[in-house]
């Protein structure tokens, strides 16, 4: 037990010495500095689209038939160490055979799950009036379903702007930067969205578990989560195109929906651009997903079902997805004050984004 221990806290030490090299060589902004160094938006011409309704709107077992086109399969055989881009892995020299084997079944699974109603796809999503305020932050203000008239209280979400020392005429992003700031005496917009194809799943699973039966039951569990993208996908392009209608006259293909070529962006909670968790919680404040969708969280803010998806709408022309990368003590000491956290509580939820040891 003792060597297996010290074992660790040596390859602990090494990755933490590595870890101390590689950021010593990358130069950082103040926050100050960052602020300064923000997206610049002329607000005086830019007129924000008002979506068609403000609150909340659910969907109670959408077409998996529809949702199936917009299946990326490209995540799929990554999620089982096949690596290579669809359709061009299907030949591949190397793992070729193997992938269309895996992808001849997946079909086979696809056509029982949609014709015998193995699992079901619930969504909600919602739009609220929206302004910039504090340089990142965003102040929502919340309107009950189907209520449009009746204001309920403002409700505050909380970015983060990258820190790393740009290029000239390169700006340091926040997703603050794509929503109108409240001093431009504009009402702008933000929308939020919880999907998932995970109803029904366990008993499916259990089934093939308990006939030992693991290739299947892990087959189902990836084509869920191939559903649930799907269905992010297919929700954020009727948004673009019907509920908020911002692009109305949009004909991508699935190709240039992969390749994220579509207008606005649906970053989520925990992911590079918006890296802490927590704030995944004010996102099932204003949506109610467990009660619209079935969708709970759990203390750690993971999805339950797992087969789920979640995030918010920027519909802003220039907004894009980006890194957030690592950030300084003193946006963190900002960012705590902003949320009302402890230091360490902040420290604790963004260490993978942290330039500086705890």
């Amino acid at each position: 037990k003792k060597a297996y221990i010290d074992g660790v806290r040596t390859d602990y030490e090494q990755v933490r010495v590595l870890r101390g090299n590689r950021k010593s060589s990358k130069k950082y902004l103040t926050l100050r500095q960052a602020r300064a160094n923000k997206t610049k938006i002329d607000w005086t011409e830019f007129e924000p689209t008002k979506p068609s309704f403000l609150g909340i709107k659910t969907f109670e077992n959408y077409d998996l038939a529809e949702l199936r086109r917009y299946i990326d399969w490209t995540p799929f055989f990554q999620s089982w160490e096949l690596h290579g881009k669809y359709p061009a892995i299907m030949t591949d020299e190397v793992v070729g055979v193997e992938a269309t084997k895996l992808y001849n079944d997946a079909q086979k699974m696809l056509d029982r799950i949609i014709t015998e109603g193995w699992i079901s796809a619930r969504a909600v999503i919602g739009f609220w009036e929206a302004n910039s305020v504090s340089d990142d932050d965003i102040e929502i203000t919340n309107y009950e379903l189907g209520i449009t008239n009746k204001e309920q209280p403002t409700t505050i979400i909380h970015h983060l702007r990258q820190q790393n020392q740009k290029a000239p005429g390169q700006p340091n992003y926040c997703l603050s930067d794509w929503i109108a700031p409240k001093t431009s005496g504009k009402t702008d917009y933000i929308g939020g969205f919880a999907t998932t194809a995970g109803i029904g799943i366990e008993k499916w699973v259990e089934k093939f578990e308990k006939d030992l039966d693991d290739y299947n039951a892990i087959l189902l569990k990836s084509l869920a989560d191939r559903f649930a993208e799907a269905f992010a996908e297919r929700m954020h392009e009727r948004v673009r195109k019907e509920f908020w209608g911002y692009a109305k006259d949009e004909t991508l293909t699935s190709d240039q929906l992969n390749e994220e070529e579509y207008k606005g962006i649906r970053p989520a909670p925990g992911y590079p651009a918006c890296p802490d968790h927590t704030e995944k919680g004010i996102l099932w404040d204003l949506l109610k997903p467990t009660e619209n969708a079935g969708i709970t969280l759990t203390e750690s803010y993971a999805m339950y079902p797992t087969a789920a998806v979640s995030g918010w709408y920027f519909g802003h022309p220039d907004s894009k997805y980006f890194g957030l990368g690592q950030i300084s003590k003193d946006q963190v000491e900002d960012y705590a004050e902003r949320k009302d956290f402890g230091l360490e509580e902040a420290e604790r939820w963004l260490a993978p984004v942290l330039n500086y040891d705890v």
